[in-house]
């Protein structure tokens, strides 16, 4: 039997109602749920409401989407853990997912995730204004071919790559008219190209201002150090010091999420399991893409959670 890791799952999984079967059925994840709640009473005081019932639109403002994406993804692994799951050998987030993975191993608790993630999404969506960002998906190609696109596209402002999610997609990100030139040169390259639903143009340098603000908040931070190895987005390797750890989140705000090479790294040290916890399973199928050799499970609904259980002890 190989290692174990657990990953979560970032901006984009979030849906109204994501995590109530496990709040209803599991008091650990209403904890976590309410204490997330309790935490941003003075900001988002309808965070759960939000979360359970919308509007969509509200939960998908970066904001809201954050801490909700935490506050469910941590509660349901307060669940797992009650249930008797073993203790991963790694942890890994996607973007966002990161702060999850973080409190799984021990950096930071309940309310300085609640208050990190708010932060974050806030300084996020203050940092460019609505309309002027974008974010597309480019598939079928691989990374040098979309870095190409955006070195072409540049000279109509910024765009970069922001997300190597699997060694055939990669997500741009930038001012809005030069996100859509490098897409039509990446289809013209054979790409495909799909838009994203997004507020903010995250992972790319227009989020300086937002990393310079969310700093501050990290510095003065009471992070410990890791019981877990966490594998982060900024350097596709693992940590374990909390001045390393708060380092890699400052960057990881303006720089590519490195999802695949995080995947590859894990499974380099000997992971063959991966399980994905929280909303949809889009983690799931990028591990697959990249790895389709390891076992890959997802857990979004209790009922996904015992026949996991059942798999891996």
């Amino acid at each position: 039997m190989g290692k174990i890791a657990y990953v979560f799952p970032g901006q984009g999984s979030q849906y109204v109602g994501m995590g109530y079967e496990f709040y209803k059925a599991f008091p650990e994840t209403a904890d976590v749920i309410h204490a997330v709640e309790h935490s941003l009473r003075m900001s988002l005081n309808d965070i759960v409401d939000v979360i359970f019932k919308g509007p969509e639109e509200k939960l998908n403002k970066t904001v809201y989407t954050q801490p909700a994406l935490f506050a469910v993804e941590f509660g349901i692994w307060k669940a797992l853990e009650s249930m008797g799951f073993p203790k991963p050998d790694f942890v890994a987030g996607h973007s966002l997912g990161e702060f999850s993975a973080l409190a799984v191993a021990g950096g930071i608790d309940v309310q300085l995730g609640a208050r990190l993630t708010y932060y974050r999404g806030k300084y996020m969506q203050e940092a460019v204004p609505e309309g002027k960002g974008a974010m597309v998906a480019i598939l079928k190609l691989p990374p040098e071919k979309v870095e190409e696109a955006c070195e072409r596209a540049k000279e109509f402002g910024v765009v970069e790559p922001a997300n190597y999610n699997s060694p055939s997609q990669t997500v741009i990100s930038g001012e809005k008219e030069a996100v859509e030139k490098a897409a039509e040169i990446a289809k013209e390259m054979g790409g495909k190209a799909i838009p994203l639903k997004v507020s903010v143009p995250s992972h790319c340098s227009l989020m300086k201002p937002a990393a310079d603000a969310f700093k501050l908040k990290l510095a003065q931070a009471p992070i410990q150090n890791l019981k877990i190895p966490l594998v982060q987005n900024y350097t596709a390797k693992a940590h374990t010091m909390a001045h390393e750890v708060r380092n890699n989140l400052y960057y990881q705000v303006f720089s590519p999420v490195k999802w695949f090479q995080s995947v590859l790294y894990m499974y380099e040290q000997g992971v063959d399991t991966f399980v994905e916890i929280g909303p949809k399973n889009v983690l799931s199928k990028l591990i697959q893409q990249t790895l389709p050799e390891v076992r890959v499970f997802n857990i979004e609904k209790p009922e996904d959670a015992e026949q996991v259980l059942k798999a891996i002890t």
